[in-house]
């Protein structure tokens, strides 16, 4: 059904961070906030108030990375003003602290060491992480992401030595069913409205993940992804799918706009028969990594697949 394979080269790192948080976890939207003002206080070089309009926006690492403007020529997306943004950060409890694990797509890679850096120093100062100070214990890289095996790539000296990004290995698809389970809340729209759980089809995670790798690969790899998108959808909204649902709110505090506000989005789970994805199952295995919907970059939308020896979906669930 693809008439091209996606590449989307990834650099999976993952973050070890230790500080007196006990068992709490923090809201991507707090890693997302301290991140981008730590980058902008390193990487801006003209102190303008906003990206837009400025001399340099289209070579400094914190607009490429946090304001991602539409680059001159190009022929997508020209009536936004942003491109999807090239990272991904998901936290993590571990034994010994925090784990931020961090994914950067294509040329994002190269400003590694910059992010690393600005995470330190936000994690660090007197305000921390939601007033949390944490220090940075490790850097450890996946050599493909999706590897269980973590690469130690930092040094004493405070070197990284970053091993080159990698497309996932998209495995055989085995048959029976599978189920996708949204770990976290996704939100996806579809005719202008968030998908709530009550209605939500499968052709409505699809189709924001082939628009999502299309232009993810079109603005920060050299190989842009292209098929025949028009028939690929007609085909996804053909697949049917059994799900347990439920819509999950998660509040934030927005510094921009000064005031709270919830992110919903759809947790649950999502299945169908193998067969039926088949022509899909590129899209769907890279999704997990980049994951879906809107806020990604804050840790929304990540989502786990597993394969069922049950071929026949159960009417009462999993």
């Amino acid at each position: 059904m693809l008439t091209d394979t996606p590449q989307l080269p990834l650099g999976c790192y993952r973050l070890g961070f230790s500080g007196t948080t006990g068992s709490r976890l923090f809201p991507g939207s707090a890693w997302r906030g301290a991140l981008g003002h730590a980058l902008r206080r390193l990487a801006c070089l003209t102190g303008a108030p906003d990206c837009r309009g400025c001399l340099e926006v289209h070579r400094c690492a914190y607009a490429y990375v946090f304001d991602t403007p539409i680059p001159p020529g190009a022929v997508k997306m020209r009536l936004y003003a942003q491109a999807p943004h090239p990272f991904v950060l998901r936290e993590v409890r571990a034994d010994t602290g925090i784990d931020l694990h961090l994914t950067l797509v294509g040329r994002s890679n190269a400003y590694l060491p910059l992010l690393v850096l600005a995470l330190m120093q936000a994690a660090e100062n007197p305000l921390g992480i939601s007033g949390h100070r944490l220090r940075l214990l490790s850097v450890d890289q996946a050599a493909t992401p999706g590897d269980d095996a973590w690469t130690r790539i930092d040094a004493a000296n405070g070197i990284l030595t970053p091993l080159a990004p990698q497309c996932p290995v998209v495995p055989e698809l085995a048959a029976g069913d599978i189920e996708i389970t949204f770990e976290t809340p996704l939100r996806v729209k579809r005719a202008g409205q968030h998908v709530r759980e009550t209605n939500f089809h499968f052709s409505d995670l699809f189709g924001n993940l082939l628009r999502r790798v299309s232009m993810l690969s079109y603005f920060h790899t050299d190989k842009p992804f292209e098929t025949d998108f028009r028939a690929v959808m007609a085909a996804a909204r053909l697949v049917a799918s059994h799900t347990q649902l439920r819509w999950d709110d998660q509040p934030r505090h927005s510094a921009r706009q000064n005031q709270d506000m919830n992110l919903g989005g759809v947790v649950g789970t999502l299945r169908m028969a193998a067969a039926d994805i088949a022509p899909f199952w590129p899209i769907l295995w890279l999704g997990q990594f980049i994951h879906a919907g809107s806020v990604a970059t804050m840790g929304l939308g990540y989502y786990t697949i597993a394969s069922l020896t049950s071929a026949t979906p159960d009417p009462k669930g999993p």
